[in-house]
């Protein structure tokens, strides 16, 4: 195996912790003053981010680069497929959208897509000393493994050492490792260097001889056991999640509620993770079939495929629900295709998410909405400013097809600082959009749209400083449970891992 400076994470399964080892891992050698980049060659998820130059990336792969203290680029996630069907998803390459494209045609495009992701791998390797890696689902996942560019195809071309993370607090850790394990091809199994079991609860000497067991049956190292981290918080690669529930911060002063309707093709959902940890705020996502309850806002959030959610919004009966909110004094906001369907009607005759057609709206803002091919990507800085508040500044990403035209969008939320308006007021105050994805992550805006809501005492929370609070959180979990000599030896990295030993001497000292 060559001294590439490459490691890479796999999982037994989808959400056993990969990006959020990832994220650790570069945060822990960042913290040491090392130069380190996150890389996923192909990510599936709707949880996106754009990129300084217009790109667009795996969400996740934005934190990673955050906890690196980097910007995203879209090097760090080269293929990513934003699924608009069961069957199909729009692939995106180096940040722009190539072609929509149905499963069975991109397996066979992988090929083309693995030049791609080796451009973006050597580039990194090129500027940074280590890259650290994330695998996508599972290696193990015979129907895919041909051609395969996201998990062993790309260690195997790259000559990369890999470490098989497994999260225990689901069950069968120890049969999904050596399940993964088995089948995998030899060369592949070679490349493995060791487990890291997630998410564990209780007494560890209640696990030992399990540990003991699964080394001695695999030959392969467990090089650490990590905690469940209870109250942690890290943006989501893809689904909302309701295995690990974010813990308020302090239940007595949640006086606000906020409902997010969940769409099928729901898509950055991380817009509402500032609320969801806000004191003052209970936010509460409903899925199918359910009521909306009583509430002070109501967020529809953005879709892959606008016109579908909204039919589908309509025969949940949540039209007739939201209706009901307003007539009740309500405030209601939507966010990119969220605030698309407020208007009258949404328009694609291109046929850009779907069958082509053109759905009457909401028909709560004075606007109409065209989707064209080229997607706006871009990222933005300006101010916000709602029912005569004072102007804040707000700074963001925008991720659409649209675009929206109407009386509606002369009283705008938001002024970008090249001098273009974004979103709409209703005249009455009581309905609002954007198509600004990120807004929320501003304390000042978030304390304009409670009161809007109907919030007078607001608790003070910064989730700038809560998303570091958490990285610094992770970093110190992994320095403490984690082999992390073990770890910079697999980066080739000896100094940095005498380094890193002599730290913790002194530290100890």
């Amino acid at each position: 195996m060559k001294s590439t400076g490459t490691l890479m994470v796999q999982g037994t399964t989808s959400d056993a912790g990969k990006s959020t080892l990832v994220a650790g891992l570069c945060r822990v050698l960042w913290r040491q003053g090392l130069s380190v980049a996150p890389f996923k060659p192909q990510n599936m998820a709707l949880n996106s981010a754009v990129t300084a130059d217009g790109g667009e990336i795996g969400r996740a792969q934005a934190v990673q680069a955050y906890a690196c203290g980097l910007a995203p680029h879209i090097d760090m996630n080269p293929v990513l497929l934003k699924p608009n069907s069961d069957t199909g998803a729009q692939v995106i390459i180096h940040g722009k959208p190539l072609i929509n494209m149905e499963a069975t045609v991109y397996h066979d495009y992988k090929q083309l897509a693995w030049k791609a992701v080796e451009v973006s791998h050597q580039r990194l390797r090129s500027i940074y000393r280590y890259v650290i890696v994330e695998g996508a689902g599972s290696p193990a996942e015979i129907n895919l493994r041909e051609n395969d560019i996201a998990n062993m195809g790309f260690a195997e071309r790259e000559d990369c050492p890999v470490i098989i993370i497994a999260d225990i607090d689901k069950g069968g850790v120890f049969a999904h490792l050596v399940g993964t394990l088995a089948l995998l091809s030899g060369t592949e199994q070679a490349r493995v260097k060791g487990f890291v079991i997630n998410r564990f609860r209780g007494d560890i000497t209640l696990l030992e001889s399990g540990l003991d067991w699964l080394e001695d049956y695999t030959g392969k190292p467990v090089l650490g056991v990590l905690p469940y981290l209870h109250g942690f918080h890290l943006e989501a690669e893809d689904g909302i999640s309701a295995v690990q529930p974010i813990d308020p911060l302090d239940v007595a002063t949640q006086v606000l509620r906020v409902i997010v309707p969940v769409l099928p093709h729901i898509s950055n959902h991380t817009d509402f993770d500032p609320l969801r940890l806000h004191p003052s705020v209970e936010l509460i996502y409903v899925g199918p079939d359910q009521a909306i309850p009583a509430a002070d806002l109501i967020i529809i959030p953005g879709s892959k495929s606008v016109r579908h959610d909204l039919e589908w919004l309509r025969a949940q009966g949540w039209d007739k629900a939201m209706n009901k909110h307003l007539r009740y004094g309500g405030k209601l906001l939507g966010i990119c295709a969220g605030f698309q369907m407020l208007g009258h009607e949404i328009d694609d005759s291109d046929a850009i998410e779907g069958e082509a057609g053109c759905s009457t709206g909401l028909g709560w803002l004075a606007m109409n909405t065209r989707l064209h091919a080229k997607k706006h990507l871009t990222t933005q800085t300006g101010t916000f400013c709602i029912q005569g508040s004072e102007p804040v500044a707000v700074e963001g990403y925008e991720i659409h097809c649209g675009i929206s035209s109407g009386e509606a969008l002369s009283l705008p939320l938001i002024h970008f600082s090249d001098g273009t308006p974004d979103g709409a007021l209703s005249i009455d105050g009581n309905i609002a959009g954007t198509y600004l994805h990120g807004l929320f992550e501003s304390a000042a805006v978030v304390d304009q749209v409670l009161q809007w809501a109907g919030l007078s005492n607001i608790a003070v929370f910064d989730y700038q400083q809560r998303r570091d609070q958490d990285l610094d959180r992770l970093a110190d979990t992994l320095e403490q449970h984690l082999d992390m000599d073990a770890i910079f030896g697999l980066l080739h990295a000896e100094n940095a891992s005498k380094s890193m030993s002599k730290n913790k001497s002194e530290d100890s000292a």
